[in-house]
């Protein structure tokens, strides 16, 4: 229990659900959320984006703290379809879990499960609200993870594509089309746009798609998405004629489902909310 985790040890951060489970201390509650950790866990096993993101309530959030990204259910599954095509990884319980009425805490370890001895050391915080978790946090050594999670990065994806059989004139292809829809269709102002949907209307297969926005514009798909929204946010922001539009309502024109990840989103962009980006702009029309 003494991996450091963003300048915390697990213990540390742990110790605080301790204290909780201590004084609560029922057994059908800790039942309960072992059950539920073995669920979440087996789906990442199993490369099932949309069972792990089942885990999550209809309005839940995944909360990757290291990197500060935030994920709604539908975006969490885009996000990790793309990550299951690319990865392959084995998760593991290490030590136990931990819960009370509201909360559940465990510790975790992921290997590339090949006789691997380099893993991965994180831990979950989960927040529930009725049946549902409304809140997912993943606290790991971002040290380790970006050679895995960031391993959809052009440095690392164009060894793995080298053996894809996607050939430099194709990738180019599905780029030039994949550019086309974005510009002509706006299909990133659909918030249930996934990578499989996507590769459908490119007319590739989803591996092939991921490689195109991997090893083509060097961001993930997720990220490829958000650029575009991002760029219609401010677009309308910039409208003098939408100044009368709430930040919500400019969330959802621009393709976001949730404001919370419009807003982490757009200030990992631009270094601004959209409320100061919009003051700011409104200071220089003046």
């Amino acid at each position: 229990f003494g991996y450091t985790i963003l300048g915390l040890t697990v213990l540390t951060v742990l110790t605080v659900l301790t204290v909780l489970t201590v004084l609560i201390g029922e057994e059908g509650v800790k039942m309960q959320a072992t059950e539920f950790v073995h669920s979440y866990l087996d789906a990442w096993n199993h490369s099932d984006a949309v069972g792990v993101a089942n885990h999550l309530s209809k309005n839940g959030t995944y909360l990757d703290v290291p990197n500060d990204d935030q994920y709604s259910p539908g975006e969490l599954v885009s996000m990790l379809a793309e990550f299951f095509a690319s990865e392959r990884h084995q998760y593991e319980l290490t030590g136990d879990v931990l819960s009370n009425d509201y909360s559940v805490a465990f510790q975790y370890k992921m290997s590339s499960g090949h006789n691997d001895t380099t893993y991965r050391c994180g831990a979950e915080f989960i927040s529930f609200q009725g049946d549902g978790a409304v809140l997912i946090s993943d606290y790991y050594d971002p040290t380790y993870s970006k050679s895995i999670v960031n391993g959809l990065s052009h440095a690392i994806s164009s060894q793995k594509y080298a053996k894809s059989g996607l050939a430099s004139e194709q990738l180019d292809s599905y780029k030039e089309r994949l550019v086309k829809l974005m510009a002509e269709q706006k299909v990133y102002l659909d918030p249930e746009i996934t990578l499989p949907s996507l590769a459908q209307m490119v007319g590739c297969s989803i591996n092939h798609l991921s490689q195109a926005v991997n090893s083509g514009f060097s961001m993930s798909f997720f990220d490829f998405l958000n650029s575009y929204r991002i760029d219609e946010a401010k677009s309308i922001l910039l409208n003098q004629s939408s100044l009368s539009k709430s930040i919500l309502d400019v969330s959802f024109a621009s393709g976001f489902n949730s404001n919370s990840a419009f807003y982490a989103a757009f200030k990992k962009s631009t270094g601004q909310t959209p409320a100061q980006f919009r003051r700011s702009i409104q200071g220089l029309s003046k």
